[in-house]
């Protein structure tokens, strides 16, 4: 079964990296197997084939906890963040959500942007509704908290992305300090996409969207206690 929900839009013509390999579709098997987190899911891979290998609590990963790798995998649950979390942590009502955040990421890496490789994801009925599991390639390297001078010198690669997702007019909320990852090579990667949706964008080429983001990461920055000199790093209220 091919399963490819979401159309993702063109290009801007100030797109400023080449495109990427393309990611052969989806096919959904059920009643799967994942390690780690038990049976009864549905798996949404190229040939609906899940991750294989001892599951392993992923060292350095931020976020809300669970986070596990398995081989070359990462596989991230979903969880609820805020006051939510404490009456509902991990069931949604349907598994569009996590169909939506793969669809996204697969056209941010098919368009070459830096980002990890999305390989699918999963879910599985609870409840009343569902939990699901986003699979990523696993790729090496320290988030921004954990080495704030690796930021500092790679300024420029990280005001370039965000800038190229402004015009795109792609919004992502979660895009805070802690998903961004400096490879040991050179470069950044940006992850975990969930909630990210494109918005309608003024003739100013994402100009509404540049605060927003700089806003976000030096919330983010200001609550992990980051030294004052990162804050340098996002760059003015308007866009440079």
């Amino acid at each position: 079964m091919i399963h490819d929900p979401y159309i993702i839009l063109p290009l801007p013509d100030s797109w400023p990296y080449d495109p990427g390999r393309s990611l052969r579709p989806l096919g959904c098997r059920i009643n799967l197997e994942l390690p780690g987190l038990g049976g009864g899911w549905r798996v949404c891979t190229p040939g609906g084939m899940p991750p294989v290998g001892d599951a392993v609590p992923l060292e350095g990963a931020h976020g809300r906890g669970g986070i596990l790798r398995a081989g070359d995998t990462v596989m991230r649950p979903y969880r609820r963040g805020g006051l939510l979390r404490h009456i509902n942590e991990r069931t949604y009502r349907t598994h569009l959500r996590f169909a939506a955040e793969y669809a996204v990421h697969r056209g941010l890496w098919e368009a070459g942007f830096p980002t990890v490789e999305p390989l699918g994801y999963a879910w599985r009925p609870v409840r009343f509704g569902v939990e699901g599991v986003m699979f990523t390639r696993w790729a090496e390297g320290d988030s921004w908290p954990r080495n704030w001078e690796v930021g500092v010198t790679r300024t420029d690669v990280l005001r370039q992305a965000i800038g190229a997702l402004c015009d795109w007019g792609l919004w992502s909320p979660d895009l805070n300090a802690t998903n961004i990852l400096f490879p040991p090579d050179g470069g950044i990667l940006l992850l975990d996409w969930d909630r990210a949706r494109f918005e309608p964008q003024p003739s100013n080429g994402g100009e509404d969207l540049w605060p927003r983001y700089r806003a976000r990461l030096e919330r983010s920055l200001r609550k992990l206690g980051a030294p004052a000199e990162t804050l340098a790093v996002i760059g003015p209220a308007r866009r440079p």
